[in-house]
């Protein structure tokens, strides 16, 4: 309960903070909220750039391995290895 009510009490301050941080702006309230609007614009493309990199960076390793795999280049010594694990993980399971 003691962790629920610091968080409670982090993110209270925070919301606060922003709050007075907007009331006693220098700027006019038009210009902080295009400020606020612009940022979070950059911030939601910044994101999606790097989900995108992300999945293309995933599907790449993805399509290696299955051409790897459609290839044959998969070695005795891989299988050996993949049939040792599967071995432990059902004598674990029993």
């Amino acid at each position: 309960m003691k962790s629920g009510n610091l968080l409670l009490g982090l993110v209270s301050g925070a919301a606060a903070g922003a709050i007075l941080g907007l009331l006693y702006a220098p700027k006019k309230g038009k210009d902080t909220r295009k400020a606020i609007t612009d940022k979070g614009d950059e911030y939601i493309k910044g994101a999606n750039r790097s989900i995108h990199d992300f999945t293309d960076s995933v599907n790449h390793k993805v399509e290696a391995l299955k051409a790897r795999t459609k290839a044959g280049v998969t070695s005795s010594k891989s299988k050996e290895k993949m049939n040792q694990a599967k071995a432990e993980m059902h004598e674990v399971a029993s």
